[in-house]
């Protein structure tokens, strides 16, 4: 038979010993916060200005039509991608179209059959 008096001795110096492994790592990131960690902070970073145009499409059976507006001062290249479910069918990418500030453009495309997938990607001109 073992004796419980070992067993309940052995469970209190496991959790000493464990706690004075985890102590000195709980230690090491308080000091590297140092004095300066508790009210400095970091500057914020700069905040990009807002840029592209929003577009909107809509499938309607095997055809596709987006509307893209740019509300900002740079300009935004955008393209039309049409992916056709059927394998045979051939995906399409419309030619890229610059949308100017404060215009919108009209981007359309079809398959043979069923749509599979609509995407707009953009490319931000500087203002500049």
């Amino acid at each position: 038979m073992r004796s419980t008096r070992r067993r309940t001795w052995a469970l209190p110096a496991a959790s000493v010993v464990i706690a004075g492994l985890i102590a000195p790592l709980g230690i090491s990131v308080i000091s590297m916060a140092g004095p300066s960690g508790a009210g400095a902070s970091a500057p914020d970073a700069p905040t990009p200005e807002p840029a592209g145009s929003e577009c909107r499409t809509s499938v309607l059976g095997s055809r596709v039509v987006a509307y893209c507006h740019n509300p900002y001062p740079s300009t935004d290249r955008v393209q039309l991608h049409t992916e056709c479910r059927r394998w045979w069918d051939i995906d399409a990418d419309a030619t890229p179209v610059d949308v100017g500030p404060g215009q919108t453009v009209r981007l359309d495309d079809r398959c043979w059959k069923e749509v599979g997938s609509v995407w707009v990607t953009h490319r931000v001109q500087s203002s500049v």
